[in-house]
């Protein structure tokens, strides 16, 4: 297992609370950004990086952004409130991984190249 499971287990995590909070099923485009959620989990289980493919670059971007929204806006303020140090450093570090990878991925869609693109993620936090 990689030094990144923290971020697998919170890109897994915000995917099945996105799923949860859904009273009946998601729309299709929902689920689609939850299951590329989910892969870029499995990913980072293995390796400091993942590649999106070209076609899927805005919606990946989209479900990163979601990604990093929630834990900004639920996670981050209950690590903070109970003075978890640690836990505030993975949160931080994964809305500004999240954040870049989403800079990253809408770039390269604007450029219309239709090729994958690889995000390397920096080093954990300590």
């Amino acid at each position: 297992m990689s030094s990144y499971a923290f971020f697998s287990s919170m890109l897994r995590f915000i995917a099945a609370k996105t799923e949860a909070a859904v009273p009946a099923a998601p729309d299709a485009r929902t689920a689609d950004m939850m299951v590329i959620l989910r892969r870029i989990a499995d990913t980072v289980e293995r390796e400091p990086g993942f590649e999106i493919p070209g076609d899927g670059l805005e919606l990946s971007a989209r479900a990163l952004a979601g990604f990093a929204a929630l834990l900004q806006k639920s996670i981050l303020p209950e690590a903070v409130a109970h003075g978890n140090k640690a836990g505030e450093a993975q949160v931080r570090w994964a809305v500004d991984s999240a954040m870049d990878a989403v800079n990253t991925l809408l770039s390269r869609a604007a450029l219309q190249e239709g090729q994958p693109v690889r995000v390397t993620l920096p080093p954990p936090p300590a």
